[in-house]
């Protein structure tokens, strides 16, 4: 007897993945819209349903044990490492201390603002905020400092998305967004 052609589909290894991975991310979506730290956070550009739920998972939605959106920045390790000495001050490439993974999705949502705002560039769309700001220090430097410098603002943005309680400023806010309040 032969097995049915679509029964041979359904139990392909990468279908079976795909079905888990749809799975897990409804799961995160359900989350994600049951948490206003998550809600908040996704309005920051570049920060997306993994990326919320990861920095809300990793401090709890709450940034009160940071001084400073610096001090957050750098618990990713997106912060230059500094060696400075009497009055002189010379900062060095990112320490990479902290969480890699988070680190890792803030650099991706960072590349995807920096596409994304060459893109509108190029298109002749006027551009505001953190996308004018990474486009500005692309031209002054190499695409990959562009990268990290946007992702150590991102980080920043966070901060003070999470300690206000206030979605990202409306200069920041995203045209689409992926979970909507209930």
């Amino acid at each position: 007897m032969m097995i049915g052609y679509d029964l041979l589909l359904k139990s392909h290894p990468a279908d079976v993945e795909m079905e888990r991975i749809a799975q897990l991310e409804r799961q995160l979506t359900e989350v994600a819209r049951q948490s206003n730290a998550c809600r908040l956070l996704m309005t920051v550009p570049g920060i997306g349903l993994i990326t919320a739920t990861g920095l809300v998972a990793a401090t709890s939605g709450s940034v009160a044990r940071f001084t400073r959106a610096r001090h957050f920045a750098s618990w990713f390790g997106l912060t230059p490492r500094e060696h400075s000495s009497g009055g002189q001050r010379s900062l060095g490439r990112i320490s990479k201390m902290g969480d890699r993974y988070l680190r890792t999705m803030l650099t991706h949502g960072a590349r995807a603002v920096l596409q994304a705002s060459a893109a509108s560039a190029a298109k002749g769309k006027e551009l505001t905020g953190i996308n004018k700001w990474g486009l500005e220090v692309r031209q002054r430097t190499n695409h990959n400092k562009a990268t990290y410098a946007v992702a150590n603002k991102m980080a920043r943005i966070a901060y003070g998305v999470l300690r206000d309680q206030r979605a990202a400023r409306p200069s920041y806010k995203r045209r689409r967004t992926l979970i909507q309040s209930n």
